[in-house]
């Protein structure tokens, strides 16, 4: 083998954690390209030497430094060559419990400290050059949502202000926010990556929407923990407490963003904010380019969530209205991720974590007996007497609702 390889990076983090380690990076010193391929690696990097192993397809990089050349995620020159040293490259490494690794023999070399700052469930950067990336900013809250009992180092936090304040931030592509945030989102506690957002000031620069809801009043006796914003963070807990998938947790992002377009004289009620919050769940899915399923669900749950909240007070023709709008026998399947997203808002408030929501269950049986219908027979027994056009469907509809009427 051509060079000295390392294990380093989060297979090393995890090893030490007792935790699964799945993708395995490793590191090469003393290399040129060349030499690895002619030794039968495929060369995979674009901007910097990455290569496959041969068989096991892992990914082998050459070490490196960078120098910062402009603003944003792509404004970086890489230097790899034989002289640049192991030390040299973790350097360039975001966190010091990501700036370790491991030798052929196991051995960890851990010139930063991240040992260290596992054992005292610190996340710390490495260097200043944490400062060059902003994408650093939105690793790090996806990381204090996965590890929920690290806290951020007051030093780091500190940097990240720093980094807001001069615009870095600003220059991220929307792609690149996306595959954060969405990571992010299916953590074990997805509120701690936006309250470090929050707390760094990029949650004002991202999405400004969500940062409205903090310090908006709610009634409270729907909901004792008051603040909108703080609604939010239990909610998207309630979320990965349920294990919904990622279209529900972004439904949740965005289901009371109405709320912060409420005027103050009118707080702490806030009638009509499922209406006023589609365009703004809208605006912020285009903004980071949110995939479709996800953008869909989003302004159905902000639309109709309060209508699906009192659906246990509705008759048979309004639960039927409801099931039309939600488009729920075309798209089952989204409308029991729309049921989901409305179990965990109403879930998600301070003390109610474990009451039951029996609207979710009604309303999927509401779905089965109309999908229990016969629709062709439907439309052909409206034809058989004489109906047209509409009519036809007037008729099929009027046996939908006493279906749903039926004892």
């Amino acid at each position: 083998m051509v060079g000295t390889c390392y294990r380093v990076g989060g297979a090393v983090r995890d090893q030490l954690l007792g935790l699964p380690v799945s993708d395995i990076d490793w590191v090469v010193v003393g290399a040129t390209p060349q030499q690895l391929l002619d030794a039968g690696y495929q060369a995979v990097g674009r901007d910097f030497p990455v290569f496959l192993h041969p068989q096991t397809h892992e990914e082998y990089a050459l070490a490196r430094t960078e120098r910062k050349t402009a603003a944003g995620y792509h404004g970086f020159a890489f230097h790899a060559a034989p002289e640049v040293t192991l030390e040299e490259d973790l350097r360039r490494r975001d966190l010091t419990i990501n700036a370790m690794a491991q030798d052929e023999e196991g051995r960890i070399i851990d010139p930063w400290g991240g040992q260290a700052d596992l054992a005292a469930r610190r996340l710390r950067h490495v260097s200043e050059a944490f400062a060059e990336d902003p994408v650093r900013i939105l690793r790090l809250a996806r990381f204090a949502a996965r590890f929920t009992d690290f806290e951020v180092a007051p030093e780091t936090l500190q940097l990240m202000r720093h980094m807001v304040q001069a615009g870095e931030v600003d220059a991220l592509v929307p792609e690149r926010v996306w595959q954060e945030l969405s990571r992010g989102l299916m953590e074990a506690r997805p509120s701690r990556m936006f309250q470090v957002l929050r707390d760094c000031g990029a949650l004002a620069r991202l999405a400004p929407e969500v940062q409205a809801l903090f310090g908006v009043p709610q009634p409270e006796q729907h909901h004792p923990e008051i603040d909108s914003g703080e609604h939010l963070l239990l909610v998207l807990d309630m979320a990965a407490h349920l294990q919904a998938p990622l279209s529900v947790r972004w439904a949740c992002v965005c289901h009371d963003l109405g709320k912060a377009k409420t005027p103050p004289e009118q707080w702490p009620r806030h009638i009509g904010h499922d209406a006023r919050g589609v365009a703004l769940a809208e605006a912020l899915s285009a903004r980071w380019r949110v995939p479709a399923p996800c953008k869909e669900l989003a302004e159905l749950v902000t639309r109709e969530h309060i209508h699906i909240h009192q659906s246990q007070d509705f008759g048979a023709e309004a639960r039927w209205r409801l099931l039309q709008r939600c488009d729920a026998l075309r798209r089952p399947q989204r409308f029991a991720e729309a049921l989901l997203a409305c179990e965990c808002d109403a879930r998600g408030r301070l003390g109610l974590e474990q009451r039951p929501y029996p609207q979710g269950a009604r309303l999927l049986a509401d779905l089965q007996r109309l999908q229990a219908l016969d629709q062709a027979a439907l439309s052909a027994a409206a034809l058989a007497l004489g109906l047209k056009g509409p009519a036809v469907g007037r008729y099929i509809a009027q046996a939908q609702i006493e279906a749903l009427a039926a004892p």
